[in-house]
């Protein structure tokens, strides 16, 4: 997922000035009994939802690892930082995590903006940087076609998201039209919409309206009108759940009656709350698993969330969970909990059976795996069907 990056400029300036007096903290293993894990996520503002659901997801599968004998013997130790949403506060948890909590790994961040607000720091202090995710290709890979080469994630990225939801629509949906209606400072939205329309166009689709709101808008009445003036049989909306549940609520209040699909950045409980339950049916998501999904690892993991939480995980528990026991798989290969070691196994990981997928690192750090397309029913996620990479 990625938040918009217009404060990246400050933080980066504010890295810059304290990466000159730190040590290179990441080089420096746990304690013979421990592996220490930073924790730097979103646990309070805009986006507190994903960071409290990745949370939740990383504690169960800590508890179980550690209860099974931790990692080579060694107890999994979590340092958490809250970066409240923010750029800034990202940087100098990174930078905390490091530096003084001397931690092996960080997991983190939910967002994308939070996540490459660490990457220089990554890189520079040689520690890893696992965002559960941050779906944005420029997580792991710059705009100049640089390796982050201490940087991975364990979801899929925006452009396979946007590939699969033209193809559904296509079809599945025998969609011959669509309207795009994205957030336009969100470089997340802007790629799963770039992505989508490609894939949709080249397969005989046509794009009849391309419309844009911006974060924080709460009256999307006027470019809904001109949405529903071109009468599109479908439309695309690639952004987060605070404004997708106003959108969809007041879409629905005027008439629009044609399905909405989105992807990862709907999955919060509160978009039921903010659209409702009847205006959320026939609209569509692209996530990375589905509890419902019949695989037996899957249901093994849904019934341990069950117990411990008393609810059943969203796709965010569960990259959560995954990013652990992929760090988990990595350390033991490396044999130590050295970053320089582990960052190496990382880059060799391959299929890895996880809850949300087989797992392979590709050589841009990017997970192949399946997606998983979800439809809402009275406020449910049910699931449609799986898709694989091509």
């Amino acid at each position: 997922m990625k938040k918009k990056l217009s404060l990246l400029i400050t933080a980066s300036t504010l890295v810059a000035g304290m990466l000159a007096g730190c040590s290179a903290g990441g080089k420096n293993a746990s304690k013979e009994d421990e592996f220490k894990v930073g924790v730097n996520l979103e646990l309070s503002g805009a986006v507190a939802s994903y960071g409290q659901s990745l949370e939740s997801g990383i504690d169960l599968a800590i508890k179980e690892i550690n209860a099974d004998g931790g990692i080579d013997g060694k107890k999994i130790v979590p340092v958490k930082v809250d970066n409240k949403s923010d750029l800034t506060e990202a940087t100098n948890g990174a930078l905390k995590l490091i530096d003084q909590d001397k931690v092996s790994a960080i997991i983190g961040a939910a967002t994308s903006g939070d996540t490459v607000a660490q990457v220089q720091i990554a890189n520079d202090k040689q520690t890893v940087l696992l965002t559960p995710s941050g779906t944005a290709p420029n997580v792991t890979v710059n705009e100049d076609g640089k390796l982050n080469e201490y940087a991975f994630r364990t979801s899929f990225i925006d452009p396979f998201q946007g590939n699969v939801a033209a193809n559904f629509a296509i079809n599945d949906l025998k969609i011959k039209n669509a309207a795009i209606y994205a957030d336009s400072a969100s470089d997340y939205a802007k790629g799963l919409a770039a992505a989508f329309k490609e894939t949709f166009t080249a397969a005989g689709g046509k794009i009849v309206s391309e419309e844009s709101y911006v974060a924080k808008d709460t009256d999307f009445s006027a470019t809904l009108t001109r949405i529903k003036g071109k009468n599109p049989e479908f439309v695309f909306i690639p952004g987060y759940y605070e404004e997708v549940g106003l959108i969809i609520k007041q879409a629905r209040e005027m008439g629009i009656t044609a399905p909405f699909m989105g992807a990862d950045g709907w999955d919060s409980p509160k978009l039921i709350d903010l659209a409702g339950a009847e205006n959320l049916n026939n609209t569509f998501i692209t996530n990375h698993y589905s509890s419902e999904d019949p695989d037996e690892k899957i249901q093994k993991f849904v019934s341990a969330f069950k117990d411990e939480y008393g609810k059943s995980p969203d796709a965010f528990n569960a990259l959560g969970y995954d990013s652990v026991y992929l760090l988990k798989d990595a350390a033991e290969r490396a044999g130590r909990t050295d970053s320089d070691k582990i960052k190496e196994e990382l880059a060799k990981t391959k299929d890895l059976s996880l809850i949300t997928g087989i797992v392979t690192i590709d050589e841009n750090h990017n997970p192949i795996k399946s997606a998983t397309v979800l439809e809402y029913q009275d406020g449910k996620q049910v699931f449609k069907t799986k898709v694989d990479p091509k």
